[in-house]
């Protein structure tokens, strides 16, 4: 288990597999006909916090077989776009747009032979990138139009158990307990990756019928609540939509990092630069209000595993963590 896997499991996340058994209105008997193959018995969290997101199991599709482009062929991107980028040692390296992500959520990879899976949810801001190993077997994954903390529930195609997207958390099923390992990947525009990695590669357009470029939730950055939360607002009078970095349980927010442009502290060193426009704003993402880009590295400038979501989806997975606010 991971220094973060022992932080949630301190932090009451993962409860063990019995609160199906005394939560009130826990019966997943709703969901049985549309997961026949998940075990129910199996939870690590209260069903009464689960909610359908609308589109139902697999409405929201998954890429399942991802194809790539050189960089110098890429024409659609604007240069403020945001791409999640993941470096792997000895392959180039590959951007996977926002503007694909944000209508499929979950792209499952491999690089370097190592199986991986590329997700992000719009609701909550989280973008993580895992590797998709579960007890040394490739896992692959899909959306399961579920939320719990309006945070995707992502499912396993091997054993149908649900992933908590946030932090890689099985939480229902055979894989309830266990596991995902989050690896360093960030966000950043679409020019600084064009500029860093002309040998790079970045995902090609899907073969989807989809209105890729558009976001379909304008100005849900700035709305005054988050979409199927009913949790708490975040402490220290932090807007619930403001933008947080986490690095494990702490957590620095986007306008003190804006204003003093680099950080270092609890071991990690957070700088954050202009130009990356925000996906969940305008109409055009490409049009989006520019929210910069952070990259987050330890004290010995290597690149670290670490997630940007909305300080109400912070405060809700990690009720104990720690603010780090500054004086």
């Amino acid at each position: 288990m991971t220094s973060i896997h022992r932080v949630l499991a301190a932090a009451g996340l993962a409860t063990g597999l019995a609160l199906a058994a005394t939560a009130v209105a826990a019966n997943p008997d709703r969901w049985a006909h549309a997961w026949p193959q998940t075990d129910f018995s199996r939870t690590t969290i209260d069903f009464a916090e689960v909610f359908s997101g609308g589109p139902p199991r697999d409405g929201i599709p998954a890429i399942w077989e991802p194809a790539f482009i050189p960089v110098a062929q890429e024409d659609r991107l604007d240069d403020r776009e945001p791409v999640l980028t993941y470096e792997h040692e000895g392959e180039a390296p590959r951007a996977y747009p926002v503007r694909y992500l944000m209508w499929h959520e979950i792209v499952n990879d491999v690089v370097g032979g190592l199986p991986i899976a590329v997700t992000y949810c719009p609701l909550c801001n989280s973008a993580m990138v895992f590797d998709a190993r579960v007890d040394g077997q490739r896992h692959t994954f899909g959306v399961s139009g579920l939320l719990r903390h309006s945070d995707m529930i992502m499912y396993d195609r091997e054993t149908e158990s649900w992933w908590q997207q946030a932090v890689g958390e099985g939480v229902v099923g055979h894989h309830a307990g266990s596991w995902l390992t989050p690896l360093p990947a960030w966000m950043e525009s679409w020019a600084e990756f064009r500029s860093r990695n002309p040998e790079g590669l970045v995902l090609d357009e899907p073969d989807w019928r989809r209105a890729y470029g558009q976001n379909p939730y304008v100005g849900y950055d700035s709305s005054a609540r988050p979409f199927l939360y009913r949790g708490e607002d975040p402490p220290h009078g932090i807007n619930p939509l403001a933008r947080v970095v986490r690095v494990e349980d702490r957590a620095w927010t986007f306008a003190r990092l804006r204003q003093e442009g680099e950080i270092a502290e609890a071991g990690v060193v957070l700088t954050w630069s202009p130009g990356q426009a925000s996906a969940l704003d305008s109409r055009s993402i490409a049009q989006g209000r520019d929210v910069g880009t952070v990259r987050v590295r330890d004290e010995a400038g290597r690149d670290l595993p670490h997630d940007i979501p909305f300080a109400f989806a912070f405060h809700a997975f990690f009720p104990e963590g720690i603010w780090m606010l500054g004086d």
